[in-house]
C-alpha cells in the first residue's frame, strides 16, 4: 500500500510491502500521518502557536516543555558537541532543532510500524529515507539520489534492507545551511549523503558535514566506525564516498 502525505512543509510517501489486511495497513498509515502532524504541529517555526514558537518568545521554559520537546534540545545539544559546534539548532538566530526534527520523526514513524507489524516498509520525508525489510518485489529498497546539479540524473543510487539515508546540499533550498565559525552559509560541499542505522543521527551528520564544508569528508570518515556510511559532491564537483556505501550493481 502506498500513501502520499503533505505534512512538514514536504510530502512523506509511506509505502508498505506486508501482506496484511488492508485494513490493518490503512490503520497504520492513519497512526503515523497522525504522528507526523503532531510533530508539525509542535516543532513547526512557521506556527505563531507551536510549542517551539512559544519557547522561542519564552513563554515556556524548557522544564515545563512536553517530553519530545526536551528530548530534542537535549539530542541537539549533544549533536553540538558532537560536531564542534557545527550543529548547531541556534545557528540562524532563534531556536530552529528541524535539522533534527524531521529525521527524528521519521525514525519514530518507522518504529511505529514496526511495533505495529510492517516489518518491509519504506517512508520517505523529502528525501529523509527511513527502509526496513523488502520491497513489494522482494528486493532490497533501492533509492536515488539525485545529481546535484542535474535534476533528471542521479549520482548513486543504494540498496537498503534496513537503514536510514539523509541528503543534505544546497541544490535546492539554496543557502538554509550556516557555518557557524563564519556565520554565512556554507561553503565547499554541494550535497552530502549519510546512511547508517538511525535517522535522526543521519540527517543531523549530513547537515553538520555540509556545514564544514571540505573538512566534513574527513570528518565523515570518522563516523564509518559507528555504521555512518557518506557519498559528496564537491562545489566544484568532485565526489567521494566511503568504502561501505550501500551502492547498488
Amino acid at each position: 500500500m502506498h500513501h502520499a502525505e503533505h505534512v512538514m512543509g514536504t510530502v512523506v510517501s509511506i509505502d508498505l510491502a506486508d501482506d496484511l489486511p488492508d485494513q490493518t495497513l490503512r490503520a497504520m498509515i492513519g497512526d503515523v500521518c497522525g504522528w507526523l502532524h503532531e510533530v508539525d504541529h509542535r516543532f513547526s517555526t512557521y506556527r505563531d502557536d507551536s510549542e517551539v514558537s512559544r519557547l522561542r518568545r519564552r513563554e515556556l521554559k524548557p522544564s515545563e516543555c512536553s517530553a519530545d520537546m526536551r528530548h530534542v534540545l537535549e539530542a541537539c545539544a549533544d549533536l553540538w558537541r558532537e560536531t564542534d559546534g557545527y550543529f548547531d539548532a541556534y545557528a540562524a538566530g532563534p531556536l530552529d532543532p528541524s535539522g533534527y526534527v524531521k529525521g527524528w520523526s521519521v525514525e519514530i514513524a518507522s518504529a511505529r510500524l514496526a511495533e505495529a507489524g510492517s516489518v518491509n516498509h519504506c517512508v520517505n520525508a523529502g528525501g529523509d529515507i527511513r527502509a526496513r525489510g523488502r520491497s513489494g518485489q522482494g528486493l532490497p529498497w533501492r533509492v536515488g539520489i539525485r545529481h546535484p546539479w542535474e535534476a533528471d540524473k542521479l549520482s548513486w543510487v543504494l540498496s537498503l534492507t534496513d537503514e536510514a539515508v539523509a541528503t543534505s546540499g544546497t541544490y535546492e533550498r539554496g543557502d538554509h545551511v550556516f557555518n557557524p565559525r563564519t556565520g554565512g552559509p556554507a561553503r565547499g560541499l554541494r550535497s552530502v549523503t549519510v546512511v547508517g542505522p538511525d535517522l535522526a543521527l543521519a540527517d543531523a551528520y549530513a547537515t553538520a558535514a555540509l556545514a564544514m564544508g571540505e573538512p566534513g569528508i574527513a570528518w565523515l570518515a570518522k563516523r564509518v566506525a559507528d555504521g555512518y556510511n557518506s557519498a559528496v559532491v564537491t562545489d566544484d564537483g568532485r565526489a567521494f564516498s566511503s568504502a561501505g556505501l550501500p551502492a547498488a550493481v
